[in-house]
Order: C-alpha cells, then sequence, then structure tokens
C-alpha cells in the first residue's frame, strides 16, 4: 500500500471525526479508534502505528495470532472485534486487549478459564444484536441485563461495555434507531454494572451516526486501510 495514501486516509478519518464531534458537542478525546486491519499486511499496521496508533482490530483468530506473533515489538492493543469460536479462546487469551464479541455465558466462562491460566483480566464487550437479523451474532437486547449479571460473578473477566453492528442499510432511520438502542441499554446497565467504559458502534458507513448516537469506540478498517481483496 502507498505510505502518503494511508497517510492522507488516516488524517482525514481523524479529522473528520474531530468535525462529527464538534457539530454532536462531543469530546473527540472520548472516542477510541480501533482500525479494523483484517486482510491487510503488517506493513500496513506497522506505518499507522508509527503515527502514534495504538488500537487495532481483527476478525479471526489466527490472523490476530499471527500479526501479534509478527508485531510483538510494536506497541499496539489487540481487539478481536468478530466472532469467537469457544475453542480459539486459547490462542488469544494471553495478549488480546479487548473482545467485542461476546454473546453467551458458556464462551465468558472459556474466556475466563483461560484468563485464570494466564493469570489476567480479559476485557469483553457484550454483543447485542440491535438490528434482529438472524444472520449477525449477538444476544438480544431483552437478554443483556441477565447475562451481564451472570459475567460479573467470573473473577478473570471484566465487562467494559456494549458492542452493536447497524443494519446494512442506506435508511438512515434504521441505523439510527440500532444504534440509540444500544445506546439506551448502555446507559440502564452502567448503573448496575460499574465498570462499563466502552460503547462499541460504528464502522465505515455509519461512524458519523455512531457519533452522534453516543458512540465512543468506532471499529474502522477500508476508510483507513482502502477496499479489501478477500481473494488473497
Amino acid at each position: 500500500m502507498d505510505k502518503n495514501y494511508l497517510e492522507d486516509n488516516y488524517n482525514d478519518l481523524i479529522s473528520d471525526i474531530k468535525n462529527v464531534c464538534e457539530e454532536s458537542a462531543r469530546n473527540f478525546s472520548d472516542i477510541t479508534l480501533v482500525a479494523v486491519s483484517k486482510t491487510f499486511p503488517e506493513s500496513d499496521i506497522t506505518f499507522i502505528n508509527d503515527l502514534g496508533h495504538l488500537d487495532f482490530g481483527e476478525n479471526k483468530v489466527q490472523e490476530l495470532k499471527s500479526k501479534y506473533d509478527n508485531l510483538k515489538d510494536k506497541n499496539i492493543k489487540w481487539h478481536l472485534v468478530g466472532h469467537l469460536q469457544s475453542n480459539k479462546v486459547k490462542y488469544i487469551a494471553d495478549f488480546v486487549h479487548l473482545i467485542h464479541s461476546v454473546d453467551s455465558f458458556k464462551l465468558a466462562e472459556i474466556i475466563d478459564e483461560h484468563a485464570k491460566k494466564h493469570n489476567r483480566v480479559i476485557d469483553i464487550l457484550i454483543q447485542v444484536n440491535t438490528s434482529n437479523e438472524d444472520q449477525k451474532s449477538g444476544i438480544e437486547p431483552s437478554d443483556a441485563s441477565s447475562l451481564c449479571e451472570e459475567i460479573s460473578k467470573l473473577e478473570n473477566v471484566r465487562l467494559k461495555g456494549l458492542m452493536t453492528i447497524g443494519m446494512f442499510t442506506d435508511d438512515e432511520k434504521i441505523i439510527r434507531d440500532n444504534f440509540r438502542l444500544l445506546r439506551n441499554l448502555y446507559m440502564e446497565l452502567r448503573v448496575t454494572f460499574n465498570t462499563f467504559e466502552y460503547l462499541s458502534m460504528g464502522m465505515t458507513s455509519d461512524y458519523k451516526i455512531a457519533i452522534e448516537e453516543g458512540s465512543n469506540m468506532l471499529r474502522i478498517g477500508s476508510a483507513i486501510f482502502g477496499n479489501r481483496n478477500y481473494l488473497n
């Protein structure tokens, strides 16, 4: 990837996020940007990291583990933003910064078990299916409170908030409703769960709406790295 292109993309995105925050009476410093680097080479990650960016997200455990191993000398906080199979937790339990996609107590228990082995407390987000789409992972909004209650009893897992993926649609009202539902749920649950910190919603196509609706963690890939070639 041409490094000037990457730097321009990154700087343009940061500038745009700052503008949206200003228009929405939000503080830019409250927003955590996770650069989703799935399918992109380690050289691109290194370049963005050298610009001072620390948070990077991957969808697949195998790719996350490989990049972590090869970039251990870099100061990077690694996020797992995709679906996590319980039998793959062991590969990332010793280093993952935040798991965005926990949607069952069984998965949380397995994360807790592997965290104990590494004498760690692993931070997680609960993925909520706010768009009511069958093909998407995530729990029903009505089940979030009881799941958080169960997970809060685990010693080596720490609840840090909620995550959702907005519906892929051109209808801004639907996307806004998806995000508003999660924000309201977050505000309700954080009263009980005082470790809540992150409301993770918004990607390249809808991050402006997400900021307006209260998101403080964005997961953005193609706006930084360009379009993905899944054939490679």
